[in-house]
């Protein structure tokens, strides 16, 4: 964090208290000692033929690994600047060991009276001592120039060419810097900047191959945002490597559901493992598994469908491989680990059923309540038992309640008024029948085909009697749910008896079986004449206005399949840097002290494969119950009126746990901010116990104590713009930091940092610059 609580000047006399430089790491391995081929044994003037190779378990054996020696154990362990410094100091030792040694010489060859003389033996002695100390100082003085004008150099040379090769930022070496090593700087600012035009020449030469992939993956990162569906997709230890835009509502995650999270986090995920612990047991070419679950608080039913997909996204093979067919003929189909299952994963759509399910359940109930009822008027009326006239009303209401029933089935969609009328112009225009539209623009719930069918064949009639022109269809809006189609002409009347024989009709040749009637009935409606027969209604009982839909949430298709592939490992100190998730935060503060200040402003960002996760964003304000200092607003400009009605710590830390669970937590000087982050666990009800990563030791262990680790210097040094009106805030900060750790990452598995546990060895060797800090 840089704010109130943590200040640029601190940070660089933190950052220059310890001279000692970091150790410069493993120096590369003499190409002489380069291993041969496996199985080629070497001849006079290198390896032989392949005619002359080793047997086939000679040559499966692996080469000696040769055992480093002493020279090379002593570099690994030590930085360069130490090596030249016991150097100077054995060549201060030996020089004065040869004085010494020269003066004994001489006054041993001294006659025997002479040896005895006190004076001359007190005079060798002050020689002596006084030769030593003019060679020590001698030898001091030009280490210290040596190290302050080469060998420091040599170090500020070597990081300015890893940050410019293996972090891409431009790397620049100041005239003074190295000025006593002759054209070694020139040279290197020149290998340097030739490196970043062949980086620029390579992108170009790249950039007009790429284009049409780029065009095509957004192209289909638009589709796949847009399908109606919810998708996932996960990887066979059930992570989310992928999922769309209905798939982070249908999760109902705040900010997404967030790459490498396991899907139970947001699904009861039984009926998911059990899925997917059938279909690798049975792997068929078109095999799937459907699948019914909930949320995890259970208030959404999901229908879901399961496939496997391999590392390279196809679809899983099937058929018996070599092996599967045991004794007797009979495939093991167990459910477990296979051995091709390794790096998968699977695609999982789903819908969310929950409405439908309870309106299904609710109209089976009602039908089965209604339809005793209905045998019961039926077995009255053929018995004679009973009031005719009054059991007669009764069936006519169940018959009614039925009805309904069967027009809110799901299979009705939505149908737009307009695009209805459209459908309905056109069929009339090979006719010669004209139609006008009048009224709103209605969604209407109804079985499309049938509809149109019905409302064409009804027109087709009218316009038989060449008397009647001038049809005008409006949709009329009304109170509540439902809405009503009105019909009406110029010319002869329509009367009843002729109405009924048309509804009584096939509506459509291709569809004889199907008439109006029927159409009516399934929609729980009728086609009633209205103004004497000038004109027909029809009522619909599910109908809502076409208005334009508010704006949606910008939420892009977020996947990174890469994740398919990655190998758990079985211990976070074991897994490569790479393979992990990191939440990068950062915090504002209304003070310095964690004890007794409050958090005010609270954000993150995911980092994910090596990269910032668009769309995966934390940030709120804190409301801290407390005054904000005019010194703290200065730094962070949050002011008390900004944080009326905000969250509290409480809940923000809450959802922020969620935000960042099971990720590494990622910080500038982290202790600062976990320590408010800690001392709120009680009443967030949740421990922050995720591996943690401080950008300020990771910094010392790439650039050695003696270079500054501030933010604004890891800025400058790695070429990162922060503008001015987000430095000093919770997201621009974390932003920063989040862009700095992914520049750092391949700089410290080019240092030979791969795993996470090295890397957190060896910044604790650089803990003091947090206390320090702190």
């Amino acid at each position: 964090m840089e704010s109130a609580v943590k200040q640029g000047t601190r940070d660089d006399q933190a950052g220059r208290h310890d001279p000692r430089p970091f150790p410069a790491g493993p120096f590369p391995h003499d190409p002489d000692t380069g291993d041969l081929p496996a199985g080629r044994p070497a001849g006079p003037v290198g390896p032989l033929p392949a005619s002359f190779a080793a047997p086939a378990e000679r040559a499966s054996k692996p080469a000696p690994t040769p055992q480093p020696g002493l020279l090379d154990r002593l570099a690994r362990r030590f930085s360069l600047r130490l090596r030249v410094f016991a150097m100077f100091a054995l060549v201060a030792g030996g020089t004065m060991a040869a004085l010494a040694a020269g003066l004994a010489f001489g006054y041993a060859r001294l006659p025997t009276g002479l040896q005895d003389d006190p004076d001359l033996r007190a005079g060798f002695m002050q020689a002596a001592i006084l030769g030593g100390f003019l060679i020590l100082g001698l030898v001091a003085w030009i280490w210290w120039l040596f190290d302050r004008h080469v060998a420091g150099a040599v170090e500020k040379l070597a990081a300015t060419l890893r940050v410019s090769a293996d972090a891409g930022a431009p790397g620049s070496i100041a005239p003074e810097t190295a000025r006593y090593l002759g054209d070694l700087a020139p040279a290197i600012s020149d290998a340097a900047r030739h490196l970043g035009e062949c980086r620029i020449a390579l992108c170009d030469a790249i950039s007009e191959a790429t284009q049409q992939l780029t065009r095509e993956k957004a192209w289909l990162e638009t589709l796949l945002a847009d399908v109606p569906a919810a998708v996932l997709v996960c990887s066979a230890d059930h992570e989310i490597v992928f999922y769309n835009a209905p798939a982070a509502e249908i999760l109902g995650a705040e900010v997404g559901p967030g790459l490498a999270r396991p899907v139970g986090d947001f699904l009861a995920d039984e009926p998911i493992r059990r899925a997917h612990a059938r279909l690798s047991a049975t792997r068929g070419p078109q095999a799937h598994a459907d699948l019914l679950c909930t949320s995890r608080d259970g208030s959404l039913v999901l229908e879901g469908r399961m496939r496997l997909v391999g590392r390279e996204g196809e679809v899983q093979d099937g058929g018996v491989q070599d092996g599967e067919v045991q004794d007797g003929g009979v495939q093991d189909l167990e459910p477990g680990p296979r051995p091709d299952a390794a790096g998968g994963g699977y695609v999982l759509s789903l819908a969310d059923v929950t409405a439908t399910h309870a309106a299904a359940a609710e109209r089976e109930a009602r039908i089965a309540r209604a339809l005793p009822r209905l045998h019961e008027a039926r077995r009255a009326l053929r018995d004679g038992d009973g009031d005719a006239a009054r059991i007669t009303q009764d069936a006519a209401a169940i018959l009614a309640e039925l009805t309904h029933l069967l027009a809110d089935a799901p299979t009705l969609s939505e149908l737009r008024s307009a695009d209805l009328a459209d459908a309905l112009q056109a069929r009339l225009a090979g006719r010669g029948i004209a139609l006008s539209v009048a009224g709103p623009d209605l969604f209407l719930r109804v079985d499309g085909y049938g509809f149109l069918a019905m409302l064409a064949h009804i027109l087709r009639r009218l316009a038989d009697d060449a008397a009647r022109a001038g049809f005008v269809l409006t949709t009329i809006e009304e109170d509540g749910p439902g809405a009503a189609l009105a019909l009406s002409w110029q010319g002869a009347p329509l009367c009843e008896e002729a109405l009924a024989d048309w509804c009584a009709e096939p509506i459509d040749p291709e569809t004889p079986e199907l008439t109006a009637a029927m159409v009516l009935a399934r929609h729980g409606s009728a086609l009633a004449p209205v103004d004497d027969g000038w004109g027909l209604r029809i009522a619909l009982r599910r109908a809502r206005r076409a208005v334009a839909p508010p704006a949606p949430l910008r939420r892009s298709t977020v996947y990174d399949f890469a994740l398919l592939d990655r190998a758990r490992s079985a211990g976070i100190a074991q897994s490569a840097l790479n393979d992990l998730a990191y939440v990068v935060f950062d915090t504002e503060t209304t003070g310095l002290d964690p004890e007794r200040d409050e958090i005010v402003q609270l954000a993150a960002l995911r980092v994910v494969n090596g990269r910032i996760v668009d769309g995966e964003v934390f940030e709120t304000l804190i409301d801290p119950q407390r005054p904000i200092p005019p010194g703290a607003t200065a730094v962070h400009g949050i002011t008390p009126q900004m944080v009326i009605g905000a969250p509290h710590i409480g809940e923000a830390g809450a959802r922020f746990h969620r935000f960042a669970a099971g990720a590494v937590l990622v910080a500038h000087n982290a202790p600062f901010d976990m320590a408010f982050l800690r001392r709120h666990e009680a009443i967030i009800c949740q421990r922050f116990d995720n591996p943690i990563l401080d950008t300020v030791l990771a910094s010392a262990v790439l650039f050695g104590q003696g270079e500054s680790h501030s933010l604004d210097a890891l800025a400058s040094r790695f070429g990162i713009i922060i503008p001015e009106a987000a430095r000093h805030t919770a997201l621009g900060d974390a932003e920063a930091t989040a862009q700095a750790l992914v520049r750092m990452l391949p700089m410290l598995r080019a240092r030979g940092f791969t795993r996470f546990g090295d890397l957190v060895g060896e910044m604790r060797k650089h803990g003091r610059l947090l206390q320090d800090l702190n």
